[in-house]
């Protein structure tokens, strides 16, 4: 078996777009449709294993909450998950309560509560079903990043691995990680293509997902600002430069308008939500007291994660990953290791950051298949006890 190497690629301000197709090869004369069905028999083995890993967690979790008389389908909807589902029901509450459900973005519920009419499945289904759709969406985008950069097996890892993460529970809950892992995945695949229009709208759609929308326009933003400082690719980096950040900015304008203050969303944040930006403080201090005290699983876990994924990061600044790659995953660790508050949530929030598995894949792909599933097989099966374990035992939010 060849070890997989990096490919040499040209920089997203001299690629150009549209050339290729939804796997990273040179299209032909053959339509799109064929383009399209020729990139999905080249992931199928790697959403066949991300399906088989997520299934394993969700059988799981079904035999579990069955033994104890639970009902799977709330549990999969539960925490912010309700959140979700009360604004795709009802919309916003107004900055009417403590907790302002404005916190929450809306594209997920928006999605949710227009496509609940036109299945016969009711909200919570609905829900359920996008959340798997998109994250299954999410895991082709791994694989064609963890191809373009490398090779097959390498996608086909990095799709695998993050399905086994211990909190991907949550890409098969009413959570918006997925659906927003799918939109910065693709995102970041078509800056590494040089299509400035797919990234800019995909960076919009993203920035109406989750807060750490800001982290993929930022990466948007740099890419097409040195396209337009090189004077490159024409009018193209400069509609990436509008379209990416007014997702994220149009939302924080419109709960501003909302609440009567610029700041309004921010304010919901820390006066409803008991979160703030203090650079880590807060993240070290508790950090520290989960491993100076006798603390929860599910804390040791998330303890375990932040300081894995800080180590992942430089070794793909190591690795040299293209820095549009680099760029975001550093972004979404200041952003969550930065904010103060919900510690035990904060490897979820890292969910997104599928670039600090890269180092991974590769290195499991240069080991071979015997090894890799040697390494995989274990990870899968705590990823789908630590799933039932935080939603049957662990008594706050995933």
């Amino acid at each position: 078996m060849t070890a997989p190497t990096r490919r040499e690629l040209p920089s997203p301000e001299t690629a150009t777009g549209g050339r290729t197709d939804p796997a990273g090869r040179t299209a032909s004369g053959s339509g799109s449709g064929n383009r399209l069905v020729a990139a999905f028999r080249s992931a199928l083995p790697a959403l066949v294993g991300y399906l088989a890993v997520r299934s394993l967690g969700l059988v799981t979790l079904w035999l579990w909450a069955r033994a104890v008389g639970a009902r799977p389908g709330a549990l999969l909807t539960e925490s912010d998950g309700e959140w979700y589902l009360r604004i795709a029901q009802h919309g916003y509450d107004g900055y009417e309560r403590t907790q302002s459900d404005m916190a929450f973005f809306p594209l997920y519920p928006h999605l949710v509560g227009a496509l609940e009419p036109l299945t016969p499945l009711g909200t919570r289904a609905t829900a359920l079903a996008l959340a798997g759709v998109a994250a299954l969406a999410a895991a082709w985008g791994l694989f064609a990043i963890g191809e373009r950069l490398y090779d097959r097996r390498v996608g086909i890892l990095l799709a695998v691995l993050w399905g086994a993460l211990p909190h991907s529970i949550v890409q098969n809950m009413s959570y918006s990680e997925g659906i927003f892992t799918a939109f910065a995945a693709w995102c970041l695949y078509a800056l590494l293509r040089g299509d400035w229009l797919v990234a800019g709208l995909l960076s919009l759609a993203a920035g109406l997902t989750r807060p750490t929308g800001s982290a993929l326009l930022a990466v948007v933003c740099v890419a097409a600002s040195i396209a337009v400082l090189r004077r490159r690719d024409g009018w193209r980096p400069w509609a990436a430069l509008l379209l990416a950040p007014a997702g994220w900015l149009g939302y924080l304008a419109w709960v501003g308008w909302r609440t009567g203050r610029p700041d309004g969303w921010f304010h919901i944040q820390d006066a409803g939500w008991g979160t703030t930006f203090d650079l880590g403080v807060d993240t070290v201090r508790v950090g520290q007291r989960v491993l100076a005290h006798p603390s929860a699983l599910a804390m040791y876990v998330v303890t375990l994660v932040v300081l894995v994924a800080l180590a992942l990061f430089v070794l793909g600044a190591l690795d040299r990953q293209p820095w549009q790659l680099l760029l975001y995953s550093g972004l979404i660790l200041l952003t969550t290791l930065g904010a103060a508050g919900y510690y035990h949530a904060k490897a979820r929030f890292l969910l997104p950051a599928f670039p600090l598995l890269l180092p991974v894949a590769v290195a499991l792909a240069r080991a071979g298949w015997a090894r890799a599933v040697t390494v995989l097989a274990p990870l899968a099966i705590l990823s789908a006890y630590f799933g039932g374990y935080v939603l049957m035992i662990w008594n706050r939010s995933p």
